[in-house]
């Protein structure tokens, strides 16, 4: 089939980006003519194979987020603050790339994020082309909710669309909350992916992630924004690590860390062999790390190639995230690895845990129920530990393997 992926950012650092790129490799695998159409400046850094076809189009000098960080030539703005000219040719100059795919006569047109994915897929297909709009949530939670004129512009642009796909039944409820029930018959749950071969218990190397981290130090990669690569010093500091709990996301209230360095304030003594891990970049990383107690160690942000060395090394892995979160997908990365994910008991991250099994952890929202959580895995023997993180791992085997999603994706947008 040809199909054509928008998406309006990059492709890696956050879970949208991530799925994009996974997304289009995978499709490509399995034989399909894929044209991705994004934001991405060096797409060949990815290995999308040889069906993916990259396509980054001109916005012109704005791009409109949920979330505020930096962009390599471009002028992050929230969406909320863009004018409607200002959209309207941000939605223009994309759509023009998306309908001129594959020679104007794509099979399949899918979008990432209701804003802007559903206005820009909307003008792009008006011929008649199918097309789906992948719900990621944050787009829900950071722009759409308590802003009537983003709720009209949304449910607009989804007047004509052939599939509303989402990650969890969490983001169908809370779609219909704001959005209404009329988009009732058109919803289909199809989970994001994990990368069960990059992800996986025998790869973790501590002394590679410190020669990769202290080789990347010596050599930045052009263009990356300093928050968005690993500290200078992060291999320094990770060199003496031995037992730790893991935490690696974006830093920022709404995702709960603070909760975890409450939580370890007080459960910190009682495993001194055990450090504390944070992976990330955000704007209340200064914050988090004045607040931090002892044995937590800060590292900035990672690329999977790191996280892929470093997550299988964990003894835990926490999510504890404020907010409903679409899709646990740190939590099933966690547990391709073997490592028993605690998670916040709601939205997509109760969902994940729910298809673990036995190996699913939750915990009610607060620090104390944290501290019990993490205390209880922590206490476990390490025969016992890893015996619940293999069947984790054969868990997420069986449920999110990349391949399996992305043709259920297609039957998902097709109707």
């Amino acid at each position: 089939m040809r199909l054509v992926l928008w998406h309006g950012y990059l492709l890696e650092g956050t879970g949208s980006n991530i799925y994009t790129q996974h997304v289009a490799r995978a499709w490509g695998r399995l034989g399909h003519d894929v044209v991705l159409v994004c934001q991405e400046p060096r797409p060949e850094r990815f290995a999308l194979g040889p069906n993916v076809r990259v396509v980054v189009p001109d916005v012109g000098p704005l791009l409109p987020v949920f979330v505020l960080d930096r962009y390599e030539g471009i002028e992050a703005r929230h969406v909320a603050d863009m004018t409607a000219a200002e959209l309207d040719r941000f939605v223009e100059r994309n759509a023009r790339a998306v309908a001129g795919a594959h020679g104007g006569s794509p099979d399949l047109v899918l979008a990432n994020h209701i804003l802007m994915g559903g206005p820009v897929a909307a003008r792009a297909c008006a011929g008649g082309t199918p097309h789906a709009v992948k719900i990621h949530g944050s787009e829900l939670e950071y722009a759409i909710r308590g802003r009537p004129s983003l709720v009209a512009a949304a449910a607009e642009s989804l007047a004509d669309v052939s599939a509303l796909v989402a990650g969890s039944g969490h983001i169908v409820k809370v779609t219909e909350q704001l959005l209404g029930s009329r988009l009732h018959d058109r919803m289909h749950v199809v989970p994001p992916g994990v990368d069960t071969d990059a992800f996986r218990p025998d790869g973790g190397d501590l002394a590679a992630l410190v020669e990769r981290l202290r080789a990347d130090a010596a050599t930045p990669r052009p263009g990356r924004p300093p928050e968005r690569a690993p500290d200078p010093d992060a291999g320094d500091r990770l060199a003496g690590v031995g037992r730790f709990v893991l935490y690696f996301g974006k830093l920022m209230r709404q995702k709960g860390v603070h909760l975890l360095l409450e939580a370890w304030a007080r459960l910190g003594p009682r495993f001194p062999d055990t450090t504390l891990v944070v992976v990330g970049f955000g704007d209340a990383r200064a914050e988090l790390e004045a607040a931090a107690p002892g044995r937590t160690v800060f590292t900035g942000a990672m690329d999977h190639e790191h996280l892929h060395l470093l997550v299988p090394l964990a003894d835990a892995v926490v999510v504890p995230s404020v907010l409903p979160e679409a899709f646990g997908m740190v939590a099933a990365e966690a547990a391709a690895c073997g490592v028993v994910p605690i998670v916040a008991g709601h939205s997509g991250l109760a969902e994940v845990a729910a298809g673990l099994g036995p190996s699913g952890r939750t915990f009610d929202g607060t620090a104390a129920g944290l501290e019990a959580r993490l205390d209880e895995l922590l206490s476990l023997r390490p025969d016992e530990r890893s015996r619940v993180g293999r069947a984790a791992r054969a868990a997420v085997l069986e449920r999110w393997s990349w391949e399996g999603i992305a043709g259920r994706l297609i039957e998902a947008s097709l109707g």
